[in-house]
């Protein structure tokens, strides 16, 4: 892969409750993402995109093991020859050592040949919509490769924990990817946290969020694409749409030469 990467953002509404639905809306949308010229690079999925927060029933409606889902995206990313950032889902994970069976908010990624290169689970679970009583927090930073370029995942709340993106930064990763369902009336919050993380760590921050209205809950999309300056290079409206960009990630190295900021902590103080 070159420096540069040819970025496709499914910004998707989700229907709560409904895999089959969300699947088959997914489906269209990735063969309309993968079959634009230019073609995409990476494509990347918003949060909980197979359930989204039907909380309630989450264990009855959460993927096993992931297993669908990773059949489904590394088939695709196969045939079409793209990597897919597949946004995250309700995974229902085997509870371990007696413990009862678990739901985890997961991300996977895959690569062109389907292979599976990145997981990540959400590790700061979300009180305000109940998630510490429903889901399971992970345990692992989400730091991957893609085609040789040092990346990271985060999914919405964490981005409001700037230690996470400063330990994936200080892991080599030029690209961070985010899958959101960030709902409003914090636009203001989501774009002030997304150019934050850009510009502290200097990477490009690449975030899809959801759009439409689940319940009582208005998400306003917005899915954006910032560069290691805090710039939006591109930012969706509120509507379903695929949002299209190109990085240059040399812009990355540039920055991170030009404000020595690694090179200025002193991590001693801060502990």
């Amino acid at each position: 892969m070159t420096g540069k990467l040819r970025l496709a953002l499914i910004q998707m509404d989700i229907r709560a409750g409904f895999p089959e639905h969300n699947f088959a809306q997914l489906k269209k949308l990735l063969e309309e993402a993968a079959g634009a010229t230019p073609k995409p690079d990476v494509i990347l999925v918003p949060e909980m995109w197979n359930t989204g927060y039907a909380l309630d029933r989450i264990h009855e409606l959460a993927d096993p093991a992931g297993a669908r889902t990773k059949e489904f995206v590394s088939e695709f990313s196969r045939r079409r020859g793209v990597n897919v950032i597949a946004g995250s889902i309700a995974e229902l994970r085997e509870g371990r050592e007696g413990r009862p069976d678990g739901v985890t908010n997961t991300v996977y990624g895959f690569d062109r040949e389907g292979n599976e290169i990145a997981e990540y689970s959400k590790i700061h679970l979300f009180k305000l919509m109940d998630e510490h009583l429903h889901l399971e927090a992970g345990e692992r930073p989400g730091r991957f490769e893609l085609e040789s370029v040092p990346a990271g995942v985060m999914i919405c709340y964490d981005i409001r924990f700037p230690e996470l993106a400063r330990r994936l930064a200080l892991d080599g990763a030029k690209v961070l990817f985010v899958p959101a369902e960030w709902p409003h009336p914090r636009l203001h919050h989501w774009r002030t946290l997304l150019q934050a993380r850009a510009i502290e760590n200097q990477m490009y921050v690449v975030a899809c969020n959801r759009c439409g209205v689940s319940g009582e809950t208005h998400f306003f999309g917005h899915s954006m694409i910032v560069d290691p300056w805090g710039e939006i290079v591109a930012e969706a409206g509120e509507e379903e749409t695929i949002l299209t960009a190109e990085i240059d990630l040399a812009l990355t190295d540039e920055v991170r030469g030009r404000i020595p900021v690694f090179a200025d902590r002193r991590p001693a103080l801060y502990e």
